[in-house]
């Protein structure tokens, strides 16, 4: 009996003992990827999609508020173990991480004040403002008319600034993943504002992995597969609000 209790007590150390998994999210994404109140994560895609990962790998999850232009250092730091909604192309060096396998798609598309003309492709944006998100890496042919200053490159706090600044015409478009943007027209049908038929860059989002995890990336890899490939992703990302419950 004693010998089953010190095994009992020696299990229940180790499960006490596991690390939890830090899972990063950026407070930019926006809904329907992340609802965030006083800096915690409380609803949207990354949320859903963390705690069904913890819950089939058995880990306790912590969501960890990871500002865009903090992401490399925290992972390299461990202050997260990984963060998803990302792509190679938007890091440093990507060589430092690892990837998941592509779990869904995005795109980076503009709206327009309808008194706008249509933008068809990058030419109809030369000479205009265009409002961006500060630190976001765009498509390569947009990032070098920005570099030869053919298109001007104009920050917006977050995306609620940028629709205010683009309905009273003091941007002449807006750039922004599409879920994002249309989360937010949704909320403010009043708005005089419209996507551009144009799709700027399409491109997979993935999980970055750092090199601290608690769990093989392997083994991580598989959940992940699992729930891309079993169609869950993307129910989920079908599934997610439109707009605001009231």
């Amino acid at each position: 009996m004693r010998t089953l209790a010190i095994l009992l007590l020696g299990c229940w150390s180790a499960i006490s003992g596991a690390e939890a998994l830090r899972w990063g999210f950026s407070p930019a994404d926006g809904m329907p990827y992340v609802e965030v109140r006083n800096h915690q994560l409380l609803g949207g895609f990354t949320h859903q999609l963390g705690n069904m990962v913890g819950q089939r790998l058995g880990l306790e999850l912590r969501f960890v508020e990871t500002p865009n232009k903090r992401i490399e250092e925290f992972i390299q730091r461990g202050r997260i173990h990984l963060i998803c909604n990302a792509n190679p192309e938007w890091v440093a060096e990507p060589q430092r991480y690892r990837w998941s396998p592509k779990l869904y798609q995005e795109e980076d598309v503009l709206l327009l004040h309808d008194r706008q003309a249509p933008v068809t492709g990058l030419q109809d944006l030369h000479g205009k403002v265009l409002g961006t998100q500060l630190g976001y890496i765009y498509s390569l042919p947009l990032m070098e008319a920005f570099a030869r200053q053919l298109v001007t490159r104009q920050n917006v706090r977050d995306l609620d600034s940028g629709l205010n600044l683009l309905s009273r015409q003091r941007l002449d478009a807006l750039i922004d993943m599409r879920r994002p943007m249309a989360y937010k027209l949704a909320q403010r049908p009043e708005l005089p504002l419209h996507f551009s038929g144009w799709v700027v860059q399409r491109y997979d989002l993935h999980c970055a992995y750092g090199q601290h995890l608690p769990i093989s990336a392997e083994r991580l890899d598989e959940v992940l597969l699992e729930l891309r490939d079993s169609g869950t992703i993307a129910r989920m990302l079908d599934d997610l609000p439109r707009q605001p419950s009231q």
